[in-house]
């Protein structure tokens, strides 16, 4: 798509510039203001800043829908969007539509979800490619994919081929996770959800694929399970696994004791996290858009945050509706929600939504036109270009929508309602049954002006299960639809809002809030006249000693009287958060089963998925997550996913199990160092000298070390946005290791910097050696850091850089993990852990960073 000069924003601000307006905009929440200049502000391929404000982007994002209202009777101006969507106080267009409506600068998708299809697809190897080329072909348009392997041969099936008999899924596995990886985003990686069906006769090795150190770390991996093998489960019974899945003559049988296989899930989900489980049979019954399957409207995987079920090529666009804003009087014996201004703008959002769609054709005919414009030949371009006109049908056709929510335990908390309990489970389903009602209504008066989804059928659905849910509920609606059809084949949805609700300043999406309150240190210079000085460490560093509030934590101090720039002790902030609504209702207090049966209670009222995490303590039996698994099923969820704390770290190399009495305090990594790492960049200062880390990662964890002095004459230079990269491992000319980094720009293009190793002082690289063997053997990080710190060395410059050494390792040092040995400087109590990269005194609160 050709862009004029006359349709491009004229002024340009530096990155600075955006950042302290935002900043202001913000309030003060540097966070909030980094992630908005950093993701959403719009800017061209040069990094050139064309907002400074996200008012600027909410102009933008009100213009273009107004441009696509008046298309249609009665339409809403731009100013009347403008104050739907202004401050990111009602409605908040999420991701992919944020950074994308109205953005000349980037060809690209608005949709945040796809499917891949593997309808009439063999698992032949050019199948395979077909599907390899289609995932990265979206996600460089910066599209979340998922798909499904079902469709692949079990291991030792006969092939035509010259290896006789097939590998199996895991290897593909492995190969669409590389894929991923490869794909940059603006400054993020891709997102991929791998499932496959429990009844494939390759489902445990799929289950115990991301078990082994550093594979798979390109996807999240979803397990699909049926209602005949959850009964199994329940009965201790046999249960058959086919291939090809599902099939009444079936090739190939195996017969299992389904609970051996489930305790396996449960055991590798308590372990690792993974995998997730799609409770299928649910998924498929309760689905609007399944009533076309034989259209090309079969569900066959999801997303990858699992809140959005799809069938082949279809997508979906996400937008967030801000509940905690509806409450009036908040935080006080008066407070309400307003029901009346909230359906009202469910209706809003709903047409806005829809709007969206054909902001979404418009990109992707400019895609097709991008396509048909490269040089390549037609036989290259053809998958990507059938890509796009499959996906330009679905969206066309289907016109599905994903309609969802943040800050319901900041709502709950607004109207003194503690998250998790009965009273407050009642409540949220009372509000998600509005949405779906308002919702609906809104799609079916759309429909009368704008003409339904082209193969509405109300015969088709009848028997849905929601669907006459929403009958049940209002009868009404129920007889308009069947009257006018509806705009839309599918509406709402539940979804992560992780960067969303920094910007609305609430919790996040169904979740409680994380921590209301917490403190934090700030290191100062002790000659500024307006420095308070709480603290002098060690080393002669002086600190101050803040208390970070949760934004609407904040607003119920004030609104209670509390003031908010007191410097309090912990046990005076504990006693405050006792007295607020936030008191045992954040993500480690909640009880995980009555989370389970809001998740199940609210799903009744969402005809896509959510997506939730139950989070749990370290020390959580296996038992009782197979016991939350099965309440999830009974709750009526359609998928669930549990994290227990610390859990990832202890991922093990094989499938075999450790002894009893074998201590897992290791980090098992492999012993050959793979050729290429993902790597994090670090930057950071040291007697005002400027420094930089590449840190080789396994499964996010510290592998390898390089660093040194950035920007000098003789050492590393990239641009200040690089953040994440490659360490390739290479031979020189004279065949010796070689270890060089490598980026993707702003164009796509990929930089290489040669010789990681020959950049810095050869003293730095010797000591770095030294630190690198200690990460892959296994050393825990923390005991790392301290054996850096324990080193004597002479020279002030390697003093400087053992210190940074050790600053940009902490980082990586697990939420929780306790220090053994050290008092708190503070309060002198032995009870240490680190915390986000800081050293944190459980009792007495203060935290020491870098």
């Amino acid at each position: 798509m050709k862009v004029t000069k006359a349709a491009l924003p004229s002024k340009t601000y530096s990155q600075e510039e955006a950042y302290q307006a935002s900043l202001k905009y913000f309030n003060g929440d540097d966070l909030a203001a980094r992630v908005w200049v950093n993701k959403y502000a719009l800017k061209d391929s040069q990094g050139n800043i064309y907002e400074l404000t996200p008012d600027e982007m909410h102009r933008r994002i009100a213009k273009e829908i107004a441009r696509i209202e008046v298309k249609y009777p009665n339409p809403m101006s731009e100013d009347e969007v403008y104050e739907l969507i202004k401050g990111f106080k009602y409605i908040v267009p999420q991701g992919s539509p944020m950074a994308g409506i109205g953005n000349p600068f980037q060809i690209a998708s608005l949709s945040n979800c796809f499917v891949i299809g593997n309808e009439g697809m063999s698992d032949s190897y050019g199948g395979i490619m077909k599907i390899d080329q289609e995932q990265v072909q979206l996600m460089k348009r910066r599209g979340g994919v998922g798909h499904d392997l079902s469709h692949i041969r079990p291991k030792g099936s006969p092939v035509k081929n010259s290896a006789l008999t097939s590998t199996g899924l895991v290897p593909f596995m492995e190969r669409f996770s590389n894929s991923t990886r490869e794909v940059a985003q603006d400054g993020r990686r891709g997102a991929l959800m791998l499932s496959v069906a429990i009844n494939h006769p390759d489902a445990e090795d799929f289950i115990d694929a991301k078990m082994e150190q550093g594979k798979v770390t390109g996807a999240n991996v979803s397990v699909r399970i049926d209602d005949e093998f959850m009964r199994a489960v329940e009965s201790d019974s046999i249960y058959t696994q086919k291939f090809p899945v599902y099939s009444d003559n079936p090739k190939a049988t195996v017969d299992i004791k389904a609970k051996v296989l489930w305790d396996k899930i449960v055991h590798n989900a308590w372990k690792s996290a993974e995998p997730g489980i799609l409770f299928w049979d649910t998924i498929i019954r309760e689905s609007v858009p399944d009533c076309y399957a034989d259209l090309g409207y079969n569900t066959v995987s999801t997303n990858p945050c699992g809140e959005i079920p799809l069938c082949p090529y279809d997508s979906c666009r996400l937008l967030a509706i801000n509940l905690f804003s509806y409450v009036e009087k908040q935080f006080t014996k008066e407070a309400k929600f307003n029901f009346e201004l909230f359906a009202k703008h469910v209706a809003f959002a709903q047409r806005i939504m829809d709007d969206i769609i054909d902001l979404e054709l418009e990109k992707i005919d400019a895609i097709l036109a991008k396509i048909d414009a490269d040089p390549e030949t037609d036989e290259v371009k053809l998958v990507e270009r059938n890509l796009w006109l499959n996906i330009r049908t679905k969206a066309m056709e289907g016109r599905r929508t994903g309609i969802g929510i943040t800050a319901e335990g900041d709502m709950l908390a607004a109207l003194g309602m503690q998250y998790g309990s009965d009273e407050a489970v009642n409540f949220s389903v009372k509000v998600h049954k509005t949405i779906a009602l308002e919702a609906y209504r809104a799609s079916v008066n759309t429909a009368k002006e704008r003409g339904a989804f082209s193969i509405f059928n109300s015969e088709r659905e009848k028997n849905n299960p929601f669907i006459l849910r929403l009958k049940e509920a209002d009868d009404k609606l129920y007889y308009e639809m069947l009257e006018h059809g509806r705009r839309n084949i599918a509406l709402l949805t539940i979804a992560p809002t992780g960067t969303t609700s920094l910007m609305t300043q609430t919790s996040s999406g169904i979740e409680p809030v994380f921590l209301p309150v917490y403190k934090r240190r700030r290191k100062v210079n002790p000659n500024d006249k307006d420095a308070r000085v709480d603290f002098v460490d060690e080393v002669g560093d002086s600190w101050e000693e803040y208390t970070v509030f949760h934004h609407r934590f904040k607003e119920w101090m004030t609104v209670n009287g509390y003031s908010t720039e007191k410097n309090y002790t912990q046990v005076e902030l504990d006693e405050l958060v006792k007295k607020s609504p936030y008191y045992k209702a954040t993500s480690n207090d909640v009880d995980w089963l009555s989370k389970v049966h809001l998740q199940g209670a609210v799903q009744k009222w969402v005809d896509h998925s959510i997506s939730v995490t139950i989070n749990m303590p370290n020390d959580v039996s296996e038992e009782l997550v197979g016991k939350l698994y099965l309440e999830a099923w009974k709750s009526g969820c359609k998928g669930v996913t549990v994290y227990r704390d610390g859990s990832r770290s202890g991922v093990l190399i094989s499938n075999e199990e450790k002894k009893d009495d074998e201590q897992d305090t290791l980090t098992h990594f492999p012993t050959d160092r793979p050729k290429t790492l993902e790597a994090d960049v670090v930057r950071f200062q040291n007697n005002k000298e400027k420094w930089i880390a590449f840190i080789g990662l396994i499964d996010e964890k510290p592998y390898e070390i390089f660093t040194g002095l950035a920007d000098d004459e003789d050492g590393i230079h990239i641009p200040r946005w690089v953040e994440t990269g490659l360490i390739i491992k290479n031979r020189d000319e004279k065949g010796n290791s070689r270890y060089d980094f490598q980026y993707q720009n702003k164009r796509g293009y990929k930089t290489t910097i040669e010789g990681l190793s020959q950049k810095f002082d050869p003293e730095y690289w010797n000591y770095a050696k030294l630190i690198s063997s200690t990460l892959r053997h296994g050393m825990p990080i923390e005991k790392v850091v301290d054996l850096i710190n324990s080193l004597q060395l002479d020279s002030e410059s390697i003093t400087t850089w053992k210190n940074g050494v050790a600053r940009a390792l902490k980082r990586y040092v697990p939420d929780g993990t306790e220090i053994n040995g050290q008092k708190c400087t503070n309060c002198g109590g032995k009870n240490l852990i680190y915390q986000e990269g800081c050293l944190t005194c459980k009792d007495c609160g203060s935290s020491k960073c870098g």
